[in-house]
Formats: C-alpha cells, sequence, structure tokens
C-alpha cells in the first residue's frame, strides 16, 4: 500500500444488509457502496465482518466449494481497486495453510494487500465461531493510505472478558497502530447500544486510539442487525453515530492534529427508544426473512386478539398491505367481539381478509373420532382439534398461493407451552416470538401512536382499542380466558423474566416477593414446553436470551428446582483443592 505520511483520512462507514451465501450480490453490493464512497471522496471504504459470505454462515462456511467461491469474489474486488478508487477493507473466510478463518481483507492497487484473522471466537448465545473457525495469531496494524489501521475484528475488542481472550487492542497499540476500525456482525438485543459503547469507550481508554466501530443491519434467520454504527475520538468522545435499521454509505472525514485523529463531520444520531427499537427489530427481521427467502407475500389468521393483530401490523409494516392476507377462521366458540375486531384491523391495515369458518372441519375430525372418544368427557384433546384445524386450513392457503405462514404465538405462551402443536404454532417465521404478552400490550399501543420512519403500512390506530381492554382468550371452549390456566401475564412475565433471562433459582424469586407455588408452577411448565419450542418456527430475538440458540436446554429433563435453598459445597470433601492440572494419586 502507499507508505506516505497522512495527516488526512476520508473513511467510509458501509452500514448494509448482506444475504449469507448469496456471494455475487454481496460483491455487487461492495461494488456500489465502493462507487458511492468514491463520489463521497472516501480514500476507503469499510465493511463488516464476513461481508462477502453474510453472516453468520454457521456451517455453510465448511463447504470447500463455499470457501473457494468467497476467495474467488474477493480476488475480483482486490482486482477491482486498480481503478485508483478508495481502498477497500472487507470481511470473508478465509483458507491459509489448511485452517480456516474469520477474515478482513486490505485490498489497494490491484492487490489483496494485507489479510488480518479473527483471534477472539465467540463461543456463547447465538455465537458458535469456534465450530468452525480457527484462531488467528495477535495481528499487527494495516497501513491504508499512510496511516496505520488497527484492525480488530467484533469479538477481538471484548478483551475484558479475560479467560483465554487474547487481549489485541493492546499489542495493536504497542505496534504502531493509530487508530482502530472494528467490523462487526452484532446482533440487536435490547439495551446492546449501552453495551457496545461501554466496550469501546474502555478500550479507547485503554489505548488511547480512535475506534470506528462498523456494524451490519438487516435479519439473518431469527438474528436482527440494527447497524448503529459509530466512532469514537482518542478522548472518548463520540465522532459519529449512524441511525440504527438503515442501511447506508457514510463517508467522515478524518484529519491528524496533536499526534490523534479526529473526525470533523461525523453526523449524530439519537438513539432510538427502547420499544421502537423493539418493534424496529420485529419488523426488519420479517421483511428480511420474507424477502431473502423469496416469498411473494404472507398469509395470517386473524384471531381477534392482540397478538396476531399486532403481527399484522409488522407485516403491514414490513411488506406493504398488497402482500398480507388476513383470514379469520371461526368456529361457534368465536365471540361477535372478536369478529368485529378482527375485521377492524384488517380495514384499518387496508388488507385484503377473507372469513374461512372451521366447523365441518372440526366436526368431521370430531366425528371420526367419536368411536374412540365414547365414554370420555370433552377435554383439550377436542380444544386442540379447533386450533389443529386453522393450522392445517393456513398452511393450505400457504401452499397452494405460495405465500409464507405467520405464525403469532408470543414469548409468554411458548414458555409455559400454552399454544398447540401443529395447530396455531404451525407457520414459517413469527415476528412476536421473543415479545412477552405484556411486551405485546405495549407495543400494540405503541404502534398505534407512532409508525416507524421505513414503515409501509398506514399511520395513526391500526389496533382496536377494545383488543387492548378485553380478557386475552383463546376461544376454545365457552367463556374461555387465559387466566383459566395462568397467572395474570403481568405476573407471569416478570416470573418468566427470572427464570428465562436471569436463571434465577426458585428460592431467590420466592424471596424477592412472588408465591412460592406460582413460581414452582411456571417453572415446571417452562421445562415441559420444550419439546414444543424445539419445533417452533423461527422468530426475531430481542431479548438477551430468546428461545433457540440462546438457550438450549434437554427435551428429556427430569431436573426441577423446587425452591429448596441451594446447598453450599462441602469444601471438606474435596482432596487436595481443585486444579486443572493432572497428578498421580493413590486411592
Amino acid at each position: 500500500m502507499n507508505d506516505r505520511p497522512a495527516d488526512r483520512l476520508a473513511i467510509a462507514v458501509a452500514q448494509l444488509n448482506p444475504t449469507v451465501g448469496d456471494l455475487a450480490g454481496n460483491a455487487e453490493q461492495a461494488r456500489r457502496a465502493r462507487a458511492e464512497a468514491a463520489a463521497q471522496g472516501a480514500d476507503v471504504v469499510a465493511f463488516t465482518e464476513l461481508f462477502i459470505s453474510g453472516y453468520p454462515p454457521e456451517d455453510l462456511v465448511l463447504k470447500p466449494a463455499f470457501q473457494a467461491a468467497c476467495r474467488a469474489q474477493i480476488e475480483t474486488l482486490a482486482r477491482e481497486t486498480a481503478d485508483g478508487g478508495p481502498a477497500v477493507l472487507i470481511g470473508a473466510p478465509w483458507i491459509d495453510d489448511g485452517k480456516l478463518y474469520n477474515a478482513y481483507c486490505a485490498l489497494e492497487a490491484g492487490v489483496i494487500a494485507a489479510v488480518r484473522f479473527k483471534v477472539n471466537l465467540p463461543n456463547y448465545g447465538v455465537f458458535d465461531e469456534r465450530r468452525v473457525f480457527a484462531r488467528g495469531p495477535v495481528p499487527g496494524p494495516v497501513r491504508v493510505r499512510g496511516v496505520r489501521i488497527g484492525v480488530p475484528i467484533c469479538e477481538d475488542i471484548w478483551s475484558e472478558w479475560g479467560g483465554d481472550y487474547e487481549d489485541v487492542v493492546e499489542c495493536l497499540s504497542e505496534t504502531g497502530a493509530e487508530m482502530m476500525i472494528v467490523p462487526n456482525g452484532s446482533p440487536y438485543w435490547r439495551g446492546k447500544e449501552d453495551v457496545r459503547l461501554s466496550m469501546s469507550v474502555a478500550r479507547v481508554t485503554e489505548s488511547a486510539l480512535p475506534l470506528v466501530y462498523v456494524n451490519q443491519v438487516g435479519g439473518q434467520d431469527e438474528l436482527v442487525f440494527d447497524g448503529a454504527s459509530f466512532a469514537l475520538h482518542a478522548d472518548r468522545s463520540l465522532a459519529f453515530d449512524l441511525p440504527a435499521f438503515r442501511e447506508m454509505v457514510v463517508t467522515t472525514h478524518w484529519t491528524r492534529e496533536r499526534g490523534t485523529w479526529r473526525c470533523a463531520d461525523g453526523p449524530v444520531h439519537p438513539p432510538e427508544e427502547t420499544d421502537k427499537a423493539d418493534y424496529a427489530a420485529c419488523v426488519l427481521g420479517l421483511r428480511d426473512y420474507v424477502n431473502k427467502n423469496g416469498f411473494p407475500g404472507v398469509v395470517l389468521g386473524l384471531s381477534g386478539g392482540v397478538d396476531s393483530a399486532l403481527c399484522a401490523a409488522m407485516a403491514v409494516d414490513a411488506l406493504g398491505p398488497e402482500r398480507v392476507h388476513a383470514f379469520m377462521l371461526p368456529y361457534k366458540f368465536t365471540s361477535q367481539e372478536s369478529l368485529t375486531d378482527a375485521a377492524l384491523v384488517a380495514k384499518a391495515l387496508g388488507i385484503r381478509y377473507d372469513t374461512l369458518p372451521i366447523a365441518s372441519a372440526v366436526e368431521g375430525f370430531e366425528q371420526a373420532l367419536a368411536p374412540l372418544f365414547a365414554g370420555r368427557p370433552r377435554d383439550v384433546a377436542e380444544e386442540n382439534l379447533q386450533a389443529r384445524a386453522r393450522g392445517t386450513l393456513l398452511m393450505a392457503l400457504s401452499n397452494k398461493f405460495g405465500q409464507m405462514l405467520v405464525t403469532t404465538g408470543n414469548k409468554s405462551e411458548m414458555s409455559v407451552g400454552y399454544a398447540t402443536l401443529y395447530g396455531d404454532m404451525n407457520g414459517g417465521f413469527n415476528p412476536i416470538k421473543d415479545l412477552y404478552k405484556t411486551e405485546v400490550y405495549r407495543l400494540s399501543r405503541l404502534r398505534n401512536a407512532w409508525k416507524p420512519e421505513a414503515a409501509l403500512g398506514p399511520c395513526g390506530r391500526v389496533i382496536p382499542e377494545n383488543i387492548l381492554t378485553r380478557a386475552p382468550t383463546a376461544e376454545l371452549r365457552e367463556n374461555q380466558t387465559d387466566q383459566d390456566s395462568l397467572p395474570p401475564y403481568d405476573v407471569l412475565d416478570a416470573i418468566l423474566e427470572r427464570l428465562v433471562e436471569g436463571e434465577e433459582p426458585v428460592a431467590a424469586i420466592v424471596a424477592s416477593g412472588f408465591d412460592r407455588d406460582t413460581v414452582v408452577k411456571v417453572e415446571r411448565m417452562l421445562h415441559l414446553a420444550e419439546y414444543k419450542r424445539r419445533q417452533a418456527a423461527p422468530g426475531v430475538k430481542v431479548t438477551l436470551r430468546s428461545f433457540g440458540r440462546d438457550r438450549r436446554y434437554p427435551i428429556t429433563n427430569r431436573f426441577r428446582d423446587t425452591g429448596a435453598p441451594l446447598p453450599a459445597p462441602d469444601r471438606t470433601l474435596l482432596r487436595g483443592g481443585a486444579s486443572a492440572k493432572s497428578d498421580a494419586v493413590d486411592f
């Protein structure tokens, strides 16, 4: 690369939405972004972690054909930099000496000028990188237009976690880096922006180096990446930050002042409020799942309840009303209130709405089962026939017209199994899977008063007030309400948040003021429903610990937390003390 000293550098941040496996499409995005950056006068354009492959590629990255195709795209992009335009910093999987690395490549003057490998591989929550990547050596900086830039990759700036984490930032500081550009595939969850900023401030404090944090945007299966890229000066002041959930290429101009680099013109946007960010994440996750998988639109059942109403609003905001088709599937227990409210939701959203009665299907099932059910009282078996009839009909509509079925269960229901397998759980994707029932109500009220900037739905009230005030019910029997089977949702959700997100012992939850029998019951229901969750559709992650890759519990599991005080370990039984070292011992 060019070795001349520099006191000015124009850095373009490419906050874009790659698609896993669309190597040609991702490379074309990079070309367009580079052209846009060139028009803005950029010297270098920085892309995100594994941009060429899309992130996270999971086990797809183990395929030799995929690895070779990724490298071919990087080599093509490298040749194109011979035109004298901006240098390119871009992520890709990389084979070196028979090992597969998560790499970041510097392309300039027609060549691959440098490659750096990720050192610290996350292996917690939704991340499983040690499964597929080798750990890279601690890197030095790369020289870009005369500036020595450190490129720690995502987890490489999380060195305070200790253990076997290498202090990549310290090494970069000691080897002459003048600033850091950090490529990320950092998924959204509630409060994540504050965590990223705090971690980055800590690294800047330790290194006295400016830091540019470049994050991708968009949905990939259950993960949503919110972008929200930013930069810090060496004095920890904010240099710039970009809006969340929006693709953009923004060039910022940096100058060397008194031995450090400062940004002269960075944009600053206020962070999104928590509930608005959750709603935007759900919409973006649904939009990208539908579009990236090639569905022309979606179908869903509108029950007249709050969950399906919020999902319909999110679907319209994501895709537009012309791509959403709603169905009411009434039975004899469906109230006039539900019929009226569902129709009002469809009208407010401007979507196609049809009624498909299920009486003949349910009664046909009951007639077929009557000889075997004879002499037994009606119970949940007959109730579930209604949900399964609805699920079968909705899946048939999805199959016939090619539109994806949106499933509409919330996290409270999925936690305790208050959902019918092969019935209302049917569907391809669930935008509210990680929202508790109380949060569904809160976001519904929010949507009635506010609409996201990029939403394709109408402004104003889209969910009738009656839906928000009437007692929630599955309407599978006469006068049924959810609270016949469950604690009130404000109590249930508070307990679940402690059990799921906090992994708190039952005794600790009881000590905080909850009824012991209720907590034990909820904990038992949570474990028993694991088999249902294992078969549930994917859905957007918005909390720290969503069901799925975040929380991997066995289905066959006899452990129950009874709420008894936790026994203290008897350290007198540990002969010689705990040690990682294996010594010969006589028994």
